[in-house]
């Protein structure tokens, strides 16, 4: 289980093989979308008790295709739009979208060192060798801003990471995830128990590469919350909470899942072989209880439609009923890409080679940079989660697409769910 779950909070935000089936597919109705299809066979195959699938389509019009429930039990709620997921790694765009708001009041800028926020990041070291030991030398660049934002900072990730380094992070507690009420038992006893000394400790160890050359999936969007509460003056979910999800009137997202709002909270799967096991069931979640800190690279739950809230005022270049958020100019920017020039993003493009496009990294997500034929168009924005949810954005179609599932591992709904958007609307 720690296995399938440590990969599926990294790159598997990216990748999606096939995984084992429990029942034949279903024979394809006559005249159903490809969406109803794709949600009708998730259902029916077992291999998940429920899903959402919504699409902002280029006419302005929405779609929103349910099926099941949001657990195995009968009398679970059906799953529909304002059904509350765990999008782990969907966090991070909107962590992304909060710092660039201070990037345009002034309070931030792209290549701004960190140290500016967190001094402990002043004089980072650099290790020679990171699957021998932890010999380092001076780091020759400082971490900035642009460097959290495009996981291009040096910093690992517990899930990622090898080698010596991993030991350090698991013994200082850099775990910044909830998973289920087991494994937080262990988690939480050793870590921090405020976003400031969590970037304090993670400033004490040493960096996997030189700041902006390699993109390597990180923490650095958990340590960008430390950064936003020092620049806004707010605690991060505060800020948050604040200046992106009232605005927007987001009403279904959450750090902490109240318990009035437990009946359609979705319970968390794990493929054991090829048998489906709750891997955290709703009631009793681990995200009924607030953890030590907010997480800014994998904490919330949040509802289809309030992720396409988001999208939304993105795609309208940072407005939505009248309100904005940011500048047409700053939206721009945030799905642009980012990544320092140079940099190696053989990782990423490795992972997402089954795309057809090469990928930049922008705020908190992937950008296409270029156009796949019958999909996505250059400049998409958008990442996933752990538990298979997706999520993302499309300037050049204006398209917006929101997957929702809640089964750990890697699963192919990434891929199959803009495959349907895609073909649906050309149809």
């Amino acid at each position: 289980m720690r296995g399938l779950i440590g990969f599926g909070f990294g790159i598997a935000a990216l990748a999606a093989p096939a995984f084992a089936q429990t029942a034949p597919k279903p024979p394809a109705a006559p005249n159903v979308s490809a969406e109803t299809a794709l949600a009708k066979r998730y259902v029916a195959e077992g291999k998940v008790p429920g899903i959402v699938i919504l699409a902002g389509r280029p006419d302005g019009s929405v779609t929103v295709v349910s099926e099941g429930r949001v657990a195995d039990e009968p009398t679970a709620h059906k799953a529909d739009i304002d059904s509350l997921w765990r999008v782990y790694s969907m966090t991070k765009p909107i962590t992304g979208i909060a710092a660039m708001i201070l990037v345009e009041q002034g309070k931030l800028r792209l290549d701004q060192p960190i140290s500016d926020f967190i001094p402990a990041f002043k004089d980072m070291k650099v290790l020679v060798d990171p699957s021998k030991d932890l010999t380092t030398r001076p780091a020759k660049t400082p971490i900035t801003v642009r460097h959290l934002l495009t996981h291009t900072a040096g910093l690992g990730y517990n899930i990622i990471t090898k080698g010596p380094l991993l030991d350090e992070y698991n013994k200082l507690g850099i775990n910044p995830a909830q998973v289920n009420a087991q494994m937080e038992g262990q988690m939480a006893a050793v870590r921090p128990d405020s976003l400031e000394e969590f970037a304090n400790r993670t400033a004490s160890l040493p960096l996997i590469a030189e700041p902006g050359t390699k993109w390597s999936y990180s923490i650095g969007l958990d340590v960008l919350g430390r950064v936003i509460e020092v620049a806004s003056g707010m605690k991060f979910d505060e800020f948050v909470n604040t200046r992106i999800f009232a605005p927007l009137k987001m009403q279904q997202s959450y750090w902490t899942v109240p318990a009035d709002k437990l009946g359609n909270f979705s319970s968390n799967y794990v493929f054991m072989g090829a048998t489906r096991v709750v891997a955290d069931p709703a009631a009793g979640s681990i995200y009924l209880k607030k953890p030590e800190f907010p997480y800014g690279g994998a904490g919330l739950v949040m509802s289809a439609r309030d992720y396409d809230r988001f999208l939304h005022m993105l795609l309208n270049g940072g407005t939505l009923d009248g309100t904005r958020i940011l500048k047409p100019e700053t939206v721009a920017v945030a799905m642009s890409n980012l990544l320092p020039a140079g940099a190696d993003t053989s990782i990423l493009n490795e992972t997402a080679k089954d795309t057809g496009a090469q990928m930049g990294f922008g705020a908190g997500g992937s950008v296409y940079l270029n156009d796949v034929a019958g999909g996505p168009g250059k400049g998409t924005f958008g990442w996933g989660g752990a538990a298979g949810t997706i999520a993302w954005v499309d300037p050049v179609h204006k398209v917006r697409g929101v997957g929702m599932i809640n089964l750990f591992g890697d699963t192919p709904l990434k891929r199959e769910v803009s495959k349907a958007i895609y073909g649906d609307i050309a149809k």
